[in-house]
C-alpha cells in the first residue's frame, strides 16, 4: 500500500500534527511522508479536506520466472562470520539442490575478502562481496538500502537470514521495503516440488501447533531461522566458485543514526547456543539454590546451563539460559535434562540436540519419548553420582549406569 495526497490539500499541516510516529513533514506547503510511516490512517482521519488516500496496489504485478536462486545473508560481526550463517549455507544447499538453482551469500563488511573466499568452501556457488567501512558496523537504514538494492538487481527467489538480532531487525525491514512475505523463527524449510515454493515451518500458538507458511504470490521469499536447528555446512575443500564483488555508492546514502559505540557483554561461561554439552534444569530442580547442582556437573563436562521457562520464571535462572519456543533453540552433541518434564515448548528448543539424556523421577514423563537415554529417579540422587563418578575419571556414560543401578 501507498499513501497518496490529492491536489484539494491545502497544506494545513493538521495531518504532520496528528501523525503518531513523527512520520510527516511539511515541504513547500505539502506534506511529504518519511519511512517510519506505518500507514495507520490517523492522518486520513484527521484531514480537514479529503486529501489523504491509501492506495492499494495490484498483488501479483511481478513475474515469479524472473526470480532464481538461494540467498543467504552473510552476518559478521567485527569481520567473524557468524555461526548461523554456516547453518543457513548448510540447509541452503539443500533448497538450491531441490530447484536446481545456485546457492549464493551476500556479504557486507570491510576487509572481508578470505572470509568470502572460506564460504566458497562450503559450498556457495556465489559471494556478493561489498567492502566499505561504512558497512564495517551493522547500521539498520544502510544495510536495508543496500540488500534491498541487490536484491532489485538479481532478484533472487529465497533469502535466509538468522533470526539473531541484527536479522530480525533487517528482515522486516527490507520485507516492507519490497512489499514481500517473512516467516520468523522458522524451525524447519522445505520445498514444494509440485509448485516450487518455499515451505516455511515455525511454532504457533505457544508452540502447541507447527505452522507452515507459503508466500506464493511475492518475490523473494523470506524467512528467519533460529540459530542452532540447522546443521551447519561441511566443508568443501575442492569446491569452486565465484567471488563478485559489488560497486554501491554509499556515499549517497544518508542515515539518521550513527553508531557511537559498542558495549560488549562480558561473559565468563560457555554461550548456550555454541556448546556441546548442555545440562538444563527445569522444575524439578525446585529452587534456585538447588541449581548449583545443574551447574557444577556443566562445569565439570565443561558444557553450558540450559533452563525450561518454568526455571526462568520462577527467578532461579536469568533468560539467557532458556531453552524452548520463547528461549533459544540449541543443538549440541549431548542434552542432559534433568528435571524436565518434556512440554512441547521446551522439546521445540531443544529437540535437534544429537543426543538426548533425561534424568526424572516421573517414568511416565514426556521427556522419556524423545530422549536416547533415561534414568530415572530423583536428580538430587542421580547427578551427585555423576559428579563423583566423572571425577573418578569414569565417562559419561560408565557415571549413569552406576547412577541408574
Amino acid at each position: 500500500m501507498s499513501i497518496r495526497v490529492t491536489d484539494s490539500c491545502i497544506g494545513c499541516g493538521v495531518c504532520m500534527n496528528k501523525c503518531p510516529f513523527g512520520a510527516i513533514k511539511m515541504e513547500n506547503g505539502k506534506p511529504i511522508f518519511l519511512d517510519n510511516c506505518t500507514l495507520c490512517g490517523s492522518c486520513v482521519e484527521a484531514c480537514p479536506v479529503d486529501a489523504i488516500e491509501i492506495e492499494k496496489k495490484v498483488v501479483n504485478d511481478i513475474n515469479l520466472a524472473d526470480y532464481k536462486n538461494v540467498w543467504v545473508f552473510g552476518e559478521q560481526r567485527d569481520g567473524e562470520i557468524s555461526s548461523v550463517v554456516y547453518e543457513l549455507v548448510g540447509e541452503g544447499r539443500k533448497l538450491a539442490d531441490k530447484l536446481n538453482e545456485d546457492l549464493c551469500v551476500v556479504l557486507y563488511g570491510n576487509n572481508l575478502k578470505k572470509k568470502a573466499e572460506e564460504l566458497i568452501k562450503y559450498g556457495v556457488h556465489k559471494v556478493y562481496l561489498l567492502e566499505n567501512s561504512k558497512l564495517e558496523t551493522y547500521n539498520d537504514e544502510i544495510y536495508t538500502t543496500v540488500v534491498t538494492g541487490m536484491i532489485e538487481k538479481y532478484k533472487p527467489s529465497i533469502i535466509l537470514l538468522g533470526a539473531t538480532t541484527i536479522g530480525r531487525s533487517l528482515g522486516p525491514r527490507v520485507a516492507a521495503r519490497i512489499e514481500t512475505g517473512l516467516t520468523a523463527d522458522c524451525t524447519g524449510l522445505d520445498i514444494d516440488e509440485e509448485k516450487g515454493v518455499l515451505l516455511q515451518t515455525r511454532p504457533a500458538f505457544g508452540g502447541n501447533i507447527m505452522a507452515t507458511i507459503v508466500c506464493e504470490n511475492h518475490r523473494p521469499q523470506m524467512a528467519t531461522v533460529r540459530p542452532g536447528v540447522m546443521k551447519s555446512a561441511l566443508i568443501k575443500s575442492d569446491y569452486k566458485g565465484e567471488i563478485i564483488t559489488e560497486d554501491f555508492d554509499l556515499d549517497k546514502l544518508e542515515s539518521k543514526t550513527r553508531v557511537i559505540e559498542i558495549v560488549k557483554e562480558m561473559q565468563d561461561r560457555v554461550k548456550i547456543e555454541e556448546a556441546e554439552i548442555i545440562v538444563a534444569g527445569g522444575r524439578g530442580v525446585g529452587s534456585a539454590e538447588k541449581f548449583d547442582i545443574i551447574k557444577k556437573l556443566a562445569d565439570l563436562l565443561g558444557g553450558a546451563v540450559g533452563a525450561t521457562r518454568a526455571a526462568v520464571d520462577n527467578g532461579w535462572i536469568s533468560h539467557d539460559h532458556q531453552v524452548g519456543q520463547t528461549g533459544k533453540t540449541v543443538s549440541p552433541k549431548i542434552y542432559i535434562a534433568c528435571g524436565i518434564s518434556g512440554a512441547v515448548q521446551h522439546l521445540v528448543g531443544m529437540k535437534p540436540s544429537d543426543i538426548i539424556i533425561a534424568i526424572n523421577k516421573d517414568p511416565q514423563a514426556s521427556i522419556f519419548n524423545y530422549a536416547t537415554y533415561g534414568l530415572v529417579g530423583d536428580l538430587h540422587e542421580i547427578i551427585p553420582i555423576l559428579i563423583n563418578q566423572i571425577a573418578e575419571g569414569k565417562d559419561f556414560m560408565e557415571a549413569a549406569a552406576s547412577a541408574q543401578s
